[in-house]
């Protein structure tokens, strides 16, 4: 999970606090110290450190928390707009122009995932019906126009590359083909250095001045932390930065980059990449963040995971098979097939509000993606009868689905044990909404 070492710490200090009835200044100052503390181990620089608790102690130390009847809960409150303020308030978003070609400027270090996430941009705009086009204007690093190329190709992606040692040349010809082939959205791979130098910012210059493009993003590794935001900062003076992106942030257990970036450089961050896969980048929405490492939860960036990654059309049919009872185990494959890849399961875990203890407890008990797997494994060896009508599954079959799953009979038997509950819940469900349909439901809820 991102930001656990620094979200685990800000719970269990608001957890103190919400089990107070009444709050002094003390009790507060104590607070924020150890909010303090967490940011600074966090990685957060120093300064937004200080102008952050400055501001959350001014709005504390007042007769809106002193004398509220929930002193805690109006603490966390503040908490979560100060973190929202700090990250840019709302989401910001790129710059795309209504007609004719927008072209988006991707530089960055070497190493920080800038070829990558500029396929996984193209991606996300193709899914917002834009018709992107990549191009390869890095000219010095060995194999990155292969890179760029097999990313294309692995995306159905058009790939504009040229012979040519002058990547000004590249992208203004790159221009050309946009335009005689209707694509409206333009990304420059441009070439990185392994530091900042003068010979790397003046190539950026020139393209920039050549193309005028509408949007800089840097792409930065935020598990650099304050050497991410100080790369930001040297690339926003020199270059006029419109937007960061910051990548694997899934990886990133502090959170320093992304509270401080925005605060240093004045540029927002746009969008964060979440894994390795060409789907794994999501805008940055500062106040859903701030949220999540509260322990809030996320549940909009939930429920948009799972509107793009599941079939509406299929989700109505699994629904009237659990009511009808109809709900076999190929259904249920497919289901957590889709769950699977809306990402992994303790992101989607921390999007739950107060779900940041169970989410503890899952890993204490160390169940993770296995798990997974290990269900696939044992519905796949059983075979289409047994997955439609569960209930022929003697002991004999038991043992042969064990064995070609590679697991045991127990795991088997649980399995199958916990099929038969939710078909037998959704079953109970079911009367009751018809029940309240009649006059009679008891319960405030459908299933």
């Amino acid at each position: 999970m991102f930001f656990e070492n620094l979200s685990t710490k800000l719970q269990d200090t608001f957890k103190k606090l919400k089990g107070r009835g009444k709050l002094t200044e003390k009790d507060v100052e104590v607070a924020l110290r150890e909010v303090r503390l967490a940011l600074l181990e966090a990685d957060v620089n120093f300064k937004v450190v200080k102008n952050l608790i400055s501001n959350i102690k001014e709005r504390c130390i007042g007769q809106e928390v002193l004398n509220s009847l929930t002193p805690g809960q109006q603490v966390i409150k503040i908490v979560n707009e100060e973190l929202t303020s700090l990250m840019g308030e709302t989401q910001s978003k790129l710059n795309l122009k209504s007609s004719g070609q927008t072209v988006i400027m991707m530089v960055g270090l070497q190493g920080s995932g800038k070829t990558t996430t500029a396929a996984k941009l193209a991606n996300y705009l193709r899914r917002e019906n834009h018709r992107p086009m990549l191009v390869a204007a890095d000219v010095y690093r060995p194999a990155a126009v292969n890179q760029i190329e097999m990313l294309g190709e692995q995306l159905n992606m058009p790939v504009f590359t040229m012979d040519s040692k002058d990547p000004v040349e590249i992208v203004e010809k790159s221009i050309e083909e946009a335009s005689s082939n209707n694509y409206n959205v333009l990304l420059l791979d441009t070439a990185g250095r392994l530091h900042i130098n003068e010979e790397l910012m003046d190539e950026l210059q020139r393209i920039k001045n050549a193309v005028q493009p509408q949007e800089i993003l840097l792409v930065v590794d935020a598990m650099t932390g304050q050497d991410a935001v100080n790369v930001a900062e040297s690339f926003h003076q020199q270059l006029g930065l419109t937007g960061v992106v910051l990548t694997k942030l899934d990886g990133d257990t502090r959170g320093g980059a992304a509270l401080s970036v925005r605060s240093v450089t004045g540029c927002p961050i746009k969008f964060v990449g979440l894994g390795e896969k060409l789907e794994a980048l999501e805008p940055f929405h500062p106040e859903r963040m701030a949220s999540r490492i509260l322990g809030m939860g996320d549940v909009l960036s939930l429920i948009e995971k799972a509107q793009t990654t599941f079939d509406q059309d299929k989700a109505k049919d699994w629904e009237e098979k659990l009511k009808t009872q109809q709900f076999t185990f190929d259904d249920f494959l497919e289901q957590l097939q889709q769950v699977k890849s809306m990402g992994p399961l303790d992101q989607l875990m921390d999007m739950i509000p107060g779900t940041g203890g169970l989410n503890k407890k899952l890993k204490n008990m160390a169940v993770d993606e296995k798990q997974l797997v290990y269900v696939e494994a044992i519905i796949k060896s059983m075979t289409k009868e047994e997955r439609t009508y569960p209930e022929i599954i003697n002991s004999s079959r038991r043992k042969r689905i064990a064995r070609g799953s590679g697991t045991r009979v127990q795991d088997v038997n649980k399995l199958l044990k916990q099929f038969d509950q939710m078909k037998k819940m959704m079953k109970q469900l079911n009367k009751m909404e018809k029940g309240k349909k009649k006059g009679k439901g008891m319960f405030p809820f459908m299933p």
